[in-house]
Order: C-alpha cells, then structure tokens, then sequence
C-alpha cells in the first residue's frame, strides 16, 4: 500500500529521524528521535524534537508510534519528550534489558533505574509484527553494534539503525560493550538476503571522503555491490578482522555518556534530587 517516509535530519549529530505515516488513516510512526543536547553547558533543548512535533499537527496526524533501533550512543532519544507532547507508545527490541542491565552497572544507576523494562511501552520479538494504522510492520533482530539492534521493515522499506551505513561508508562499530562483530555480519547477511530493491534508511550519515553531500538511503543491491565493509561477498573471518582493527582506531562518541543514560531509560531524565536538579554521571577511566 501507499505511505510516506518523511526524513529528519540532524545536523548536529549525523542522525536521521523519520516520520512514516499511512495516509488513509493518518496515524505514523516517528523513528529514532532527537532531543539536542549541549555537552558544555549540559543543556537540553527541543527544536529538533519540535520540528517533528509540528509536522505531526501540520498534517493532522496521530502518533501511534515512537520507535528505537537500539540504545543510541550519539545523541539524546527523544521518545518520552515526544510521548508527552503527542502520545504514542514507545517500542524498542526486547533484548533491551542485556543493556540496561550493562549501563546500570557501569552509571551505578541500579538505586534509580529499574531493570523490568517499564520505560518501554512495548518490547519486539524478533520476527513479530505490529501495525501503524493499516501499515504492517515486521521486526528483525539485528544485533553487533549493540545487543538490543533492530531494523523495521515495512513493505520494500528497512529501518536499519546503526547496522549499516551508506555503501562508502561501511557498517557500525561494534567495541561497545556488549557488541559483538560475528553477530554483526550476521546481522548484515540477513538484511542483505532481503530482495535487491528493498530501501535501506540510514539512521547516521558522515560523509564518506570524497562525498560532499548527507545521504540517508540505499537500497540491498547497492549495498551487495559496493559497500566497502561487507559487499562482494566478504567472509565473515575477513570481516571481523577489519571491523575489529578499524574499532582499535576510533574515539568513543562525543554524546557516549549522556545519551546511554537518558536512552537506556527511554528518553527519560534522571529524577531530580533534594535540591530539584537532575543529574548525569560520568564513570571515570573505565572506558
């Protein structure tokens, strides 16, 4: 059937928020959500947030859905933000818990944060579908990056998260903890087993060297043919390899810290304390 996919890009963190709307209906669904995030002033502001929020009003729709690939590591969800000012209900994978049970423990957050997976409305299966007005929507579980990846497929449509990026650009790191790169080529393998026009929506862009302009899709042959991590076929030892070595290289995200905490609880700021302030917590020399 007919329906839209609206992208919403934020500069500031290479991410890509989509709206998907069935326009018999006019409910959607809001993908991956930004809340910005000042590191240096430890501020949070919404404009990003609100430019989906007015979309959503401008067109007349209901939001049925706020949807999480994974636990980011590179910008604030703003899926309770949201929720409060439209509805919906939050949906993330329900391998969830493996992280939050990880993050707790390095943040010391076990005293606040609860492990039952309350802060989600619903947790996917893998494999299991649900439905945004007429719109069937299937889950796959695809974990590497981190434990609790998912890709949403609606139709020829995959919302990949951070499992693969454009064709020059590879695929996501996988030095988190809990992630693994087995599990992430075999993540791929699945995604691309997909038939060869099925879209693939980016959840990051950074521009490949060479390439001036922000891309956000990509189709199953594109990334069969020409993607520099895992297309013409790479075996999964000759993948591991190079994902391993190229994770030595990298710098942990610049939003790593903050975004686990307010993510892993669903977009939600930690309590207040006495004096009326929320706080965040920065472990020292562990990663």
């Amino acid at each position: 059937m007919q329906f839209h996919i609206e992208p919403f890009f934020d500069a500031q963190s290479c991410t890509y928020s989509y709206l998907v709307s069935d326009p018999v209906t006019r409910r959607c669904a809001i993908i991956d959500p930004v809340l910005d995030y000042d590191a240096a002033a430890g501020r949070i502001t919404y404009s990003s947030a609100g430019r989906l929020i007015e979309h959503v009003r401008a067109h007349a729709l209901t939001l049925e859905w706020i949807l999480e690939t994974h636990v980011h590591a590179d910008h604030l969800s703003a899926a309770r933000y949201l929720k409060h000012q439209l509805g919906g209900q939050i949906g993330i994978g329900d391998r969830i818990p493996q992280v939050q049970k990880t993050f707790a423990a390095l943040f010391d957050a076990e005293d606040d944060l609860s492990l039952d997976r309350s802060q989600f409305d619903r947790l996917f299966a893998d494999n299991e579908t649900f439905h945004i007005g007429a719109l069937s929507i299937r889950v796959l579980h695809t974990p590497g990056h981190t434990p609790a990846c998912v890709t949403y497929l609606i139709e020829d449509c995959a919302f990949v998260g951070d499992t693969l990026f454009m064709p020059d650009s590879g695929t996501a790191r996988c030095d988190f903890p809990g992630g693994d790169a087995h599990q992430l080529y075999r993540s791929i393998g699945r995604l691309l087993e997909l038939p060869g026009s099925t879209r693939l929506f980016m959840c990051h862009d950074y521009k490949a060297p060479g390439r001036d302009v922000y891309c956000h899709q990509t189709t199953v042959n594109e990334e069969r043919a020409h993607n520099i991590h895992v297309g013409k076929g790479i075996a999964e030892a000759e993948f591991v390899a190079l994902r391993t070595a190229r994770d030595r290289t990298l710098n942990q995200p610049r939003l790593l810290l903050p975004s686990v905490q307010i993510n892993m609880r669903a977009g939600e700021i930690p309590a207040a304390r006495a004096n009326g302030i929320s706080y965040l917590k920065i472990p020292l020399n562990m990663l």
